[in-house]
Parts: structure tokens; sequence; C-alpha cells
């Protein structure tokens, strides 16, 4: 219960005050957020184990995907796969992975239906999922994520798989939200923070989640980003500190003095990266920063700084014709959409352009693709 009433707190200190943003989004939602959560209210919980993985190395409970840019070799049918970069393989298994998108689509937004609409009944319908995937012996998930990202032929589960977690960010944003509203009981809170924390422990004692902790480009992000998202959840102070010290030396160092994220715009897919790694960078700093260490102001030496990214690709969010790169190899057509780059730092900065920006966007895209990299939806639950 301590850590608990201590999660709680940090959820209060973990961001700043909001700079009265011209936003009302409970009324701007409204309608968009009711809408899906009644349709959520009918669909039970479906968790990995509904999906048997035949080609996994790990057993029912155990989270499975497989590494989305790896295609059969041409020169060797039968033979280890090969990576083609930003050319998704649509015949990998993916049921586990769109599970998990689509816990972290209906969770979020029925919390954010019961904080819109007072009515409990869509924060009792997102216990019903969350009891399911972290408290249920029988379809629980397993806290680690040993054979995410497999490679036929050649592993059976990589660092990189670690990405697929990122859509538990908003999941434990959720979880505080019901917590602060007193609608989670003692013994589920319990449990699915033991969850949490097991969870934490593995990526932060695994060899597969130091490795990723320690890269270099969005992955890293990602990464720091669930850690931090998960220790606010449980309370754990040392893990928050050391998130912000990593944002400050190493991730933030990613970034060009112009602004810009040069290993993303080497990727086939530089403009859906660029946008994906800011979201989460600006994410870390919507999370971390308090009133005595704010990492929307933090510059390092040469200038560079959270802002300087936002700036950056703001002309090319609101007028992509700008863009002076050539178009990403796939999915160019459905970017940009209403993602929370313009919004927190519209908050955080009290610049209305981008608070303006993040209104003009596709507050609803369908592309599966575009819903993988975009797992901040529901930006109700993120207003103090």
């Amino acid at each position: 219960m301590a850590s608990i009433m201590v999660a709680s707190l940090l959820v209060a200190q973990s961001t700043l005050a909001d700079p009265a943003p011209a936003i009302d989004l409970k009324s701007l939602d409204h309608d968009r957020v009711l809408k899906a959560a009644d349709q959520y209210m009918s669909q039970a919980p479906i968790t990995i184990t509904v999906y048997p993985a035949s080609r996994s190395a790990g057993g029912l409970h155990d989270y499975f995907s497989e590494a989305d840019y790896f295609w059969p070799d041409p020169a060797n049918p039968d033979g280890p796969y090969i990576n083609r970069d930003g050319m998704s393989n649509p015949n990998n298994f993916n049921e586990h992975r769109h599970a998990l998108i689509r816990m972290s689509i209906q969770v979020p937004a029925l919390v954010a239906a019961y904080k819109i609409s007072g009515d409990q009944k869509y924060a009792d319908h997102a216990l019903e999922h969350l009891r399911a995937w972290f408290v249920n012996d029988a379809a629980r998930m397993n806290p680690s994520l040993s054979y995410a990202q497999a490679i036929h032929g050649r592993t059976t589960g990589r660092s990189y798989g670690i990405i697929d977690t990122l859509h538990l960010v908003e999941v434990s944003r959720a979880i505080m939200v019901l917590r602060d509203h007193h609608l989670i009981d003692a013994k589920d809170d319990a449990a699915i923070s033991q969850w949490f924390s097991d969870y934490l422990k593995w990526l932060t004692t695994d060899s597969a989640g130091i490795t990723e902790g320690n890269s270099q480009n969005n992955h890293a992000t990602c990464y720091w980003l669930q850690i931090a998202a998960f220790a606010t959840l449980v309370g754990d102070q040392p893990k928050l500190e050391e998130c912000r010290k990593r944002y400050k030396e190493q991730l933030l160092p990613q970034m060009g003095v112009d602004g810009s994220f040069p290993k993303e715009l080497a990727r086939t897919k530089p403009y859906g990266y660029s946008l994906f790694n800011l979201d989460q960078m600006v994410t870390l700093c919507q999370i971390l920063s308090t009133s005595t260490d704010n990492l929307w102001t933090f510059v390092l030496p040469d200038g560079r700084t959270i802002r300087k990214g936002a700036e950056y690709m703001y002309p090319y969010v609101k007028d992509k014709s700008t863009w002076p790169l050539k178009p990403d190899v796939m999915y160019y057509q459905f970017w940009p959409v209403r993602s929370p780059t313009w919004l927190f730092a519209g908050w955080a900065l009290a610049d209305q352009k981008y608070l303006d920006l993040w209104k003009s966007l596709d507050a609803n895209p369908t592309n599966d693709e575009v819903l993988r990299n975009l797992p901040l939806r529901q930006p109700v639950l993120w207003e103090n």
C-alpha cells in the first residue's frame, strides 16, 4: 500500500503545472471517446493466450512476435530470413502484438470515457481487461519479452522486441487514473503493480533490456520511456532518476544541432521515424519533468533542447509537402496524425501554435502501422 501511495504522489509531481492551454479536452474529445468506449463495452478481453504461437520458443503465456522487416531469402527460400529495412512482412506472426495493441487502445479509451462522463461502467470494463492481462493465472501474460521480434532461422527473440510493450505506457497511465479515482481495489492494484514491478526488473536486469537501454536511436528512447512510465506507476524513484540522467546524457544527444534525429533520417522511413522518436522523447519530458528538474528547458552545451526537436518537425507536420527528403517507402500517406508532441509541447512551452497544430490533425487514424507507432491516443488521461 505504501508503494501505491508513493506512486500516486509521483503522478502529481512528475509533470509540470499546465500553463493554461486554450483547450477543453473533455469537450473536444467527448464524442470521439464515448463513441469508441461504447463500442468497446460489448467486447471481452482477449489476451495472448488466445493465440498459441507455433513458431515461438516460449510457452502459452510468453509474448511472441517476429521482426517486421525480415523476409524469406529468394536465393535460399528455406534458409534464414534477410532484412529489407522499412518493408513490413505481412506473413509474420502478429497476433500477440495485435492483442496487445487492442488492449492498449481499449483500456485507455474506457478510462478516458469514465473521466469525461463520470460513468463507472467504463472503468469497471477497463478493469476486466487489466485483470485478464496482469492478474488472472489462466490468461495473463508473463512479465518478460524474451521471444519478441524473433527472426526465422536466426534468433528466437531480440532486444529490439522490447519496443512492442511501448503500448503499455498509456495503459499504465490509465491504471493511475483509476487509482486516483479510487476505482481499483487494493487486491487488484497490488497484483497489477506487482506485474509491472516484475516486468521493470526484467527490463533492467535481462541482457536484452540492458542492450536495448544502451542503444542510440528510437529504441533507446522507447526503452527509457517505458522505464519512466512503469517506475512512476510502482513508485520506483531511483529508476526515475536514472531515466532523467539517460535523457540528458544519452537520449537528447541523439539530436542533431538543427533539431533533427540523424539516425532516424537515415532510415527508409525518415518522416515516420522522426515523428515517432520525437513523440516518445517529448513524452519522457512530460512524465519526468518536475519543478526542480525541468527536462523541457534542459539545454546541452551546444544548444540542443527538446524545443529544437519540435521546431524542426513543426513546418513539415503543418505542411508535409515541404518535407525535404524522399517520402517514406511505406505508409507515408497516412502521416501526420494527432500525436502527443504538439499537445505536450504546447502545454509545457506555452506555445499556442503547437496546440493549434495538434487540434488540426486526425484524431482517429485507422491504419495498423500508424496505430502501432502511436502508443498515446487519449490526451484527457494526461491532463493534470
